[in-house]
């Protein structure tokens, strides 16, 4: 069979040549198969970036955009309690921000894919199933990750942003973010599952994770908080982030009167390890059900 599209399922003739008649028997040769085919499909979702520029543009804009908006125009309003620089205590919110926004991706991506049938093009070819979902999940969190580093470098550069932490310290920040961004790709990957579009995705992620960005310690202070909302800020999970990512970097930081705040990179490693033990299970028992129909 051929055709004048591209390939969908992102094997190509490559794929077709490893084409398996029978899966393999041994747990060994399963591991292999089954991480191999999370590859290909990691790979699949790069490829479609090249027929679709506009992602890869918005993905570098970005980044220039929320650190001039929010380093300068905010930063020129707010003065932090216990003083320090406000662009040093912004620059985790912002990545904490980047990483949780990649839900809605995440939602409007595995949407997408259900509506348009390639979950179904997949289930055709001999591949490991668990491969599915997991290389959409290592694909779009690598994307994360490099958007991570273009969010910081512009933090560098435009933004004066400097880590105090110390090396070691530094990328234990970044991985905690990582993690933390890994965690909310799967509770897209959940939604994206159950809604028939990718607009419907974007509208039930999109209209509750911005919110729950700005109601975290990310971009202001909490201490001029309502009680009720301060206490809901202080055990949102983004706040631990953020305070785990200004511990690391030795960043400013704000008041921490209970105990997320207190212990912010234990409760960020137990907030997304939550997250991901709950979200990867239900996301893979919801795939399961809609691919048996």
């Amino acid at each position: 069979m051929s055709t004048t599209g591209p390939d969908t399922t992102g094997r190509g003739a490559a794929g077709m040549a490893a084409f398996r008649l029978e899966p393999p028997s041994t747990p060994l040769e399963r591991l292999r198969w089954g991480l191999g085919d999370t590859l290909v499909i990691a790979g699949r979702s790069y490829a479609r970036l090249r027929a679709q520029p506009g992602e890869i543009a918005g993905a570098l804009i970005f980044p220039v955009i929320m650190t001039v908006l929010f380093g300068y125009v905010f930063g020129s309003a707010i003065t932090l309690p216990g003083g320090g620089d406000y662009r040093n205590y912004l620059m985790p919110g912002i990545f904490m921000q980047l990483m949780a926004l990649g839900t809605v991706a995440s939602a409007t991506a595995v949407a997408e894919d259900m509506a348009q049938g390639v979950i179904d093009r997949f289930r055709a070819q001999p591949i490991a199933r668990s491969a599915v979902l997991a290389g959409r999940t290592v694909a779009d969190v690598s994307r994360g990750v490099m958007s991570l580093g273009s969010m910081a470098l512009c933090g560098v550069l435009l933004a004066g942003w400097r880590p105090h932490g110390g090396l070691l310290a530094t990328l234990g920040g970044f991985a905690l973010f990582a993690l933390f961004g890994y965690a909310m790709i799967w509770v897209g990957t959940y939604i994206g599952l159950f809604v028939k579009n990718g607009a419907q995705a974007d509208a039930a992620t999109f209209g509750w994770v911005l919110p729950m960005t700005f109601l975290a310690n990310a971009f202001v202070p909490l201490e001029g908080l309502p009680r009720w909302l301060r206490a809901v800020a202080d055990w949102n999970p983004m706040s631990a982030v953020v305070s785990a990512g200004r511990t690391l970097f030795g960043n400013p930081g704000s008041a921490a009167d209970s105990w997320p705040l207190r212990h912010p990179v234990t409760a960020t490693l137990a907030w997304s390890l939550l997250i991901i033990a709950v979200f990867m299970p239900l996301a893979v028992r919801r795939y399961r059900t809609a691919t048996s129909r």
